[in-house]
């Protein structure tokens, strides 16, 4: 399958010390990857880097075939590569279903009409639905977000990504914050994610990882030193001594 998105020997220094060292990654459609690593490995930083959140000191960035290296971040979004965020960032007075159709509006650069306009809107109202339903939040989509669970919430934020229509989607820890009883709801939407979109997530949960990933790859100190298959991950070496531990015993 062709490639949809490469990184290739990216590189971040500060000062003297490269945080990033030269990473470089592929994905095609519909790939699964998991990108792990010890604290401090540098994975915030590669993907600050990957979106255009960070400038880079060297290395090039492509996305469908085309060098994105240059542009700033809301280019990369425009050409399809959307990040979620680890923190949510909601309005609590506003529903899942206004979130989502704002959303789209943004994406057709429709953001200056006033927002209650969108029942108006045949199209935006049946893709914000569609959107919900496939992530399992349409019965919540009257409920103002202060009113829904943490976990729900979490999936709230990757229905807005969703609404943007990427191409390539970062998934900033989904499940950070979540109950370990509520961890069930983020996998089960992951499954139902367009199988042709390539996900990229960064998560610390090594439960999630191995039950989402195809593929994981491993960062420490700036550095990938695994990228294979998840049962092969458990017993690298390099990755016991660096990230595992007692996960992998």
């Amino acid at each position: 399958m062709s490639t949809v998105f490469e990184v290739s020997k990216l590189r971040k220094n500060f000062g003297g010390l490269a945080v990033t060292n030269d990473v470089s990654l592929s994905m095609a459609k519909g790939d699964r990857v998991a990108l792990i690593g010890p604290n401090g490995a540098g994975k915030t930083t590669f993907v600050n880097l990957v979106t255009g959140n960070l400038a880079a000191t060297s290395g090039t960035v492509t996305l469908g075939g085309e060098n994105v290296s240059k542009l700033n971040a809301m280019q990369r979004v425009r050409r399809g590569l959307v990040r979620s965020f680890q923190v949510t960032r909601l309005f609590f007075d506003m529903t899942p279903e206004e979130h989502v159709a704002l959303a789209i509006l943004q994406r057709e650069g429709k953001t200056g009409r006033i927002l209650g306009n969108y029942r108006r809107m045949p199209q935006v109202m049946d893709e914000a639905r569609d959107i919900l339903h496939m992530l399992g939040l349409l019965p919540l989509a009257q409920l103002r977000v202060s009113e829904i669970a943490y976990g729900q919430q979490r999936l709230l934020e990757i229905a807005l990504a969703l609404a943007l229509r990427p191409k390539v989607l970062l998934l900033d820890e989904p499940a950070a914050g979540v109950p370990q009883s509520d961890t069930g709801r983020i996998e089960e939407a992951l499954d139902r994610l367009p199988p042709d979109l390539a996900v990229l997530m960064i998560e610390h949960d090594m439960d999630l990882v191995f039950r989402f990933a195809k593929r994981v790859v491993v960062l420490a100190a700036g550095t990938v030193i695994f990228d294979g298959l998840p049962q092969a991950v458990v017993q690298d070496a390099r990755v016991r001594e660096a990230y595992l531990g007692s996960y992998a015993q």
